[in-house]
Order: C-alpha cells, then sequence, then structure tokens
C-alpha cells in the first residue's frame, strides 16, 4: 500500500479495508473520457462502453472526442510499438508471416478512406422488453478518416489459398478474468469482404495517431458491417478454410434470428435458428437542431444530419412534421468514398404554434427505407434502424 501510495501521490484513505488482491481503480485500466466531450454518456466502464449524444454527432467527420467506444476486454498494459507485430497465419496462407508496423508502414502503399463504424447493437434501448447488453441510445456510431495499408495488398504477399472463407482477427486486449488464454473477443469476415479496397489495417485516426482507446498502435477498420468485426489492438489475422469460431462469434453474439420471433422468446442459440450480421441496414440521424428545440413563430427551421447504408449507398431522404403523414425529399450529398456516410440537409417551416415532432427516414439503393417504428425484436437487440426524431416547439 505504500508503494501504491507513492505512485499515486497520496495516501490511501481507509488501506486497512482494501480487500486482499484488490488493484486501485487509478491503477487499472486507464480513463476513458480523458479528452473526450464532457456529454459523452457511459454505458460501462469495465470494459470501457461510452455513447455520443446524436447532437455531438454534427461534424461531417467525427472527431476523436465525439467518438463512441465499444470495448470487450481492457486495454493492452504493456504497449511498445519497436516489438509490436502483425502475425498472418491460417489454415488457407501459403505459409504464416509476421510484419513489424515498421514493415507494414515501408512495403505497402498507403491509403485514407472515411468509414462508417456502428455497434451491431446500437439503438438497443429502443426494444421492448429490455434485450440484453449495453442499452445504447442512437450513438454508438461514427464515421471518421482511417488511414493505413488495404487488407487484400498483405494477404496478396502472403499468399491466400483458394479454400479460404473466411478471416478472424486476434487482439492483445485483455480478458475481464485477466487470463491470458482467453481472448475477449476474436470475429470476422468472409474472405470477400476481407478483400473489399476500403478494408484497412489502420494506424491513423484523422490524421493523428491511433488513441489508445481506438486500439493503438494498430486495428482493422471494415466499414458497413458491425464494428465489432474492425479488431483493435489488432496482433493477428488467421485466414480460415471455415467460418471463424473465435470469442464471439458463438451464440447470438451479432447474431439475428433466421425468421421472426415474439419478444422475449428464448431461441436456441444454434446455427439452425440465427445467422451472422453483415451488411448493416440503412439508417440516419438529425444532428442538428438538438432535440428540444424552440423556434419563434414563421421561422424556418434548418434540418441536417447523416445517412448511412452498410454495404449500399443511400438513395434518398425526407423528412416529415405530421407524424410520417406526408415527407418531403432532402438535399443528399454523395459519400466521400464508398462505405462513409452521406450529409443531408433541408430546410422546414411549420403551419401553427406547437409541439412538433421531426422523423426522418432514408432510403438505400435497392429500395429499403428505414421503419417508422421499432423493427421486430431479436433477443441481441440488434439493428434497430427505426426513423431518428426530434422534438420542436414553435412559439
Amino acid at each position: 500500500m505504500a508503494a501504491i501510495g507513492t505512485v499515486i501521490s497520496s495516501n490511501i484513505a481507509f488501506a486497512n479495508k482494501i480487500p486482499d488482491n484488490y488493484l486501485p481503480r487509478l491503477l487499472d485500466e486507464g480513463d476513458a473520457l480523458k479528452g473526450k466531450s464532457t456529454e459523452m454518456i457511459v454505458q460501462g466502464d469495465k470494459p470501457w462502453n461510452v455513447e455520443s449524444p446524436v447532437h455531438l454527432l454534427d461534424d461531417k467527420i467525427t472527431p476523436v472526442e465525439k467518438m463512441f467506444i465499444r470495448n470487450n476486454g481492457l486495454v493492452p498494459e504493456k504497449i511498445d510499438t519497436n516489438t509490436w507485430t502483425l502475425t498472418i497465419d491460417g489454415e488457407s496462407v501459403n505459409e504464416s508471416k509476421t510484419y513489424t508496423l515498421a514493415d507494414l508502414k515501408k512495403r505497402f502503399k498507403h491509403y485514407t478512406y472515411q468509414l462508417v463504424l456502428e455497434c451491431g447493437g446500437n439503438g438497443r434501448s429502443g426494444f421492448q422488453p429490455q434485450a440484453s447488453g449495453n442499452q445504447w441510445g442512437q450513438g454508438a456510431v461514427h464515421c471518421a478518416s482511417w488511414t493505413g495499408v488495404r487488407l487484400k495488398d498483405v494477404l496478396a504477399e502472403v499468399g491466400v489459398k483458394g479454400d479460404a472463407v473466411y478471416i478472424g482477427y486476434h487482439s492483445k486486449d485483455l480478458h475481464l478474468s485477466k487470463d491470458p488464454k482467453k481472448e475477449s473477443i476474436s470475429r470476422g469476415v468472409p474472405i470477400a469482404k476481407a478483400m473489399e479496397d476500403e478494408t484497412l489495417l489502420a494506424w491513423e485516426l484523422n490524421g493523428k495517431q491511433l488513441p489508445e482507446f481506438h486500439g493503438y498502435p494498430l486495428r482493422l477498420v471494415i466499414g458497413g458491417w458491425p464494428a465489432s468485426v474492425s479488431g483493435k489492438w489488432l496482433s493477428g489475422i488467421s485466414v480460415r478454410n471455415k467460418v471463424h469460431d473465435g470469442a464471439k462469434m458463438d451464440g447470438h453474439s451479432y447474431k439475428m434470428p433466421k425468421n421472426p420471433v415474439a419478444p422475449g422468446e428464448d431461441v436456441p442459440q444454434t446455427d439452425q435458428y440465427f445467422k451472422i450480421i453483415e451488411s448493416m441496414p440503412v439508417k440516419s440521424l438529425i444532428t442538428y437542431p438538438k432535440s428540444g428545440a424552440m423556434i419563434a413563430p414563421e421561422t424556418e427551421l434548418a434540418l441536417r444530419g447523416h445517412a448511412w447504408a452498410g454495404d449500399l449507398a443511400v438513395k434518398k431522404i425526407e423528412v416529415s412534421i405530421d407524424y410520417g403523414a406526408t415527407w418531403k425529399e432532402c438535399k443528399l450529398e454523395a459519400p466521400a468514398n464508398r462505405l462513409a456516410w452521406q450529409h443531408w440537409n433541408t430546410k422546414m417551416k411549420f403551419p401553427a404554434k406547437g409541439y412538433y415532432e421531426v422523423w426522418v427516414r432514408a432510403t438505400d439503393a435497392k429500395g429499403n427505407a428505414q421503419p417508422m417504428v421499432t423493427p421486430a425484436w431479436n433477443p441481441g437487440g440488434y439493428l434497430n434502424n427505426s426513423c431518428e426524431r426530434i422534438a420542436v416547439k414553435v412559439g
């Protein structure tokens, strides 16, 4: 206790009451809120899960201080970029190969893409009965600028066999049990998704070094699919001749029922009943103004936000002030690149004084539109893409 007191430069109150083998919080995992907006919402702090209020997502490129955090394990205790390596292995590579960070940066061309990362459980709080997991609102999403090398280029140098089906990632985050033999999360994607141009091994975020809680010094970034496939603190990629079977690839983790289920129904957690979530559904946000806006009569209200649709583009954005009875189409910008979100804006007048709700609805390139109400319940509380809405008072 005396040594710990020296480290934190303070006496430890009630030190004689501390349980055996307990590590004071200050010496445990760092503070994920450091440098973040003071408005961020903490869903949990061990591991850290932090949400952004929707109005903070107004920037076209999400700044680090406003980015949500979804961690499954604890940040690695010791990170040395000089000794950090990435190993490519698995049943479907010609020969395992290990790269240092310097190797990756020197031997492969660098690319920068804006990519949407959204938690598969974003919007979970909207399901009733409550599904298990963090009760996210709609702020577990961001679109930042990522720089690194394409995974496809690295895999081309290693050599991938014709029987490759999937890739799975391995990371150095610590399991909550602190058992070094257990992985907190080890997910992946089909080989075709891994080979897309936009799938990156990234070391920069918005032009700067990756922050600690976003995967420093190296992470996988795969846009358009659940953010859980974008492994942080990346140390390995396994090229598999079968669907990857790592941690959080089992049960109903990041999976949807193959057929509709009744709210609250207990569904057997087997592949017979569940399918892995792949491309995320079409979705949109109103990021300005903040819900609860008060405006004067006869005022024209400027509205704006973002829309995205997993692997697809968004083709139309509409807003409604009469609970979906009528809709007004908005101006929609093209994405900065494939898998980036698209910005929209419009102006709206209100016919009289009173309380209004402004709803927004996006439609993707295949004609799929957001539902006006929460979609069918599922045990994991995934893929809630119902229309976002804000409250406005006129008068």
